[in-house]
């Protein structure tokens, strides 16, 4: 008797943490996390916005309840994007 293949991963991204620091995002395999001094946006939210996030194409990520979107690299180097809202 043979098991059965697992199928694909159908969650391209999700949101796997929330802490008083930042949140988690996994997309493909890859951790990232956004601090809530990089990223303030996220701060006050309920955690139904937070992990409402879509992948609008391959590394761009959109969270429509706050109506932001960031790309992977924005998310991994913060510094060299500084705009922040006020």
């Amino acid at each position: 008797m043979s098991s059965l293949v697992h199928g694909t991963n159908t969650l391209a991204v999700e949101v796997t943490n929330i802490t008083t620091h930042g949140v988690w995002l996994l997309a493909h395999g890859k951790e990232l996390f956004m601090s809530y001094e990089d990223f303030p946006w996220f701060k006050n939210q309920t955690v139904k916005s937070i992990i409402s996030v879509e992948e609008l194409s391959l590394g761009h990520f959109y969270w429509p309840d706050i109506d932001v979107d960031l790309t992977e690299e924005i998310i991994e180097h913060p510094k060299r994007f500084p705009l922040k809202v006020k």
